[in-house]
This record gives C-alpha cells, structure tokens and sequence, in this order.
C-alpha cells in the first residue's frame, strides 16, 4: 500500500471512535502474575469513553499533518506504514499531545486513561479472567507466527465494553508514572500512579509477546521518550 494514502485532506479531521465505559469497581492486578502487578486490590473508576481500537496511522496523520510532532521512527517502513495499522514509536509526550490536539481541534477532555482505567477497560466487566475475554484469547485474536510488525486495528472479538484488540497489538502508554510497588499504597478511588518519578507507565502486551503474556494486568515501565516498534497508545475522553 503506498504511503500516499496516510496523507490526510484538508476540511476535517478523523477522529478516533471510542466506547463507553461504566464506572464502577474492580479488582485490579493479580496475586498470579509479576511482583509489580500485586497486591490485586479493589479499586473503583469514574464512567469514561476510551479509544474502541488503539490509535491508528491514519488517525494521527492527521496530527502530523498540523505540525504537531515529527514522523515516528517507522512512519514509512513498509511493515508499519498500513493506515490500519496502530501508530508506535510514539512517545510518551507525543501521545499526551496528540491527546491535547483533539482537545482543541474536537472539544471535550481527551487525555492518556491512568492504568487503573485502562486495566478496567480491558478487562470487560469480567472479574479475574485470565484474559479480556474470559478464561482465554479468541481462536484468531492474534496470528500465527511468525510475526514480522502489528496487524491492522479491528479484526478480532470485541470484550464486553467493547474495546477490540485489548492488549494484543501494542503496548499502551498510559498517564501515571511508573512504581514497581505502587499498588500498595494506591488509593481505592480513582487510583492514579506515584507524583514522580523516572518512567511512566505502558500496559498490555504486543505483537511481539506469546498469547500466553496477553493479561490485563500487565504493566511495563518505560522512560517517557522512548520510541518502541512495539508501543502506541489509546486515548480516553472523559464523560461530563
């Protein structure tokens, strides 16, 4: 597919398409999975909307194309260059800015959703599933190996909020600062990561990771400017 077709027109933007997500309880980590994803804790959210796929190519030309940040890493490699295809190498304040340009170009609060909030995206409704859809990831979720980049956006199984590809394709930036302990000492309500710190926070897995390391409570540490083939992000907007 040729790159011309990521440059964006010229009277309006594509915005990314999001689902309502209920606020609510739920218990967040796991008592199974690394040292950094426990002590598993209740914690509730606020009712938001977040990105149904992760951002895409096509979405955030239209970013580049308003002289927001420069072209990612491998904007025109030909492995990650498909307009479905979710936009890495992005980081963590690009992600954040490109949050801030929808809010100004669309109105509304756009923002990176904090862990807690992605986690309870993610996990559907479903409490403890091994997975975000249940005991274990839908026949064709993910191809076969061997993997050579990220699959365009939307071709599997929806969980039951509605978000596709939870934390297959991409690694998602999110808000918080990062802390390998920061679950004992995160509050109930609207949990939010430490003041600082030296990383921020990305959670699920990649097209580079086996099925079997596909949870929601995965959580990775990365310093905020890194730029990773395995790494884009979805953003949240939150409901009035």
């Amino acid at each position: 597919m040729a790159v011309a077709t990521l440059s964006p027109g010229r009277h309006s933007i594509l915005a990314p398409s999001t689902v309502f997500v209920p606020g609510g309880r739920f218990r967040m980590g796991s008592e199974d999975g690394r040292p950094d994803e426990r002590p598993a804790h209740e914690a509730e959210v606020r009712p938001l909307r977040m990105g149904r796929t992760p951002v895409t190519n096509m979405e955030y030309a239209w970013f580049l194309a308003a002289g927001r940040a420069p072209e990612p890493p491998w904007w025109k490699d030909p492995v990650f260059w498909d307009p479905e295809q979710p936009v890495v190498g992005v980081t963590w304040f690009e992600a954040m800015a490109y949050a801030q340009w929808l809010c100004e170009t669309l109105g509304g609060r756009w923002r990176l959703p904090t862990e807690a909030e992605w986690e309870r995206a993610a996990r559907g409704g479903l409490a403890g599933a091994g997975t975000s859809w249940g005991g274990e990831v839908p026949r064709g979720e993910v191809p076969e190996p061997p993997v050579s980049g990220p699959w365009p956006v939307g071709r599997g199984t929806a969980n039951g909020f509605g978000l596709l590809d939870p934390g297959t394709i991409v690694r998602a930036w999110c808000f918080d600062w990062y802390a390998p302990d920061a679950y004992r000492a995160m509050r109930r309500y609207d949990p939010r990561g430490p003041e600082t710190g030296a990383k921020r926070v990305s959670r699920g897995g990649s097209w580079r990771q086996p099925v079997g390391e596909l949870t929601p409570a995965s959580r990775f540490a990365f310093d905020p400017t890194v730029r990773a083939a395995d790494c884009g992000f979805r953003v949240a907007r939150e409901v009035p």
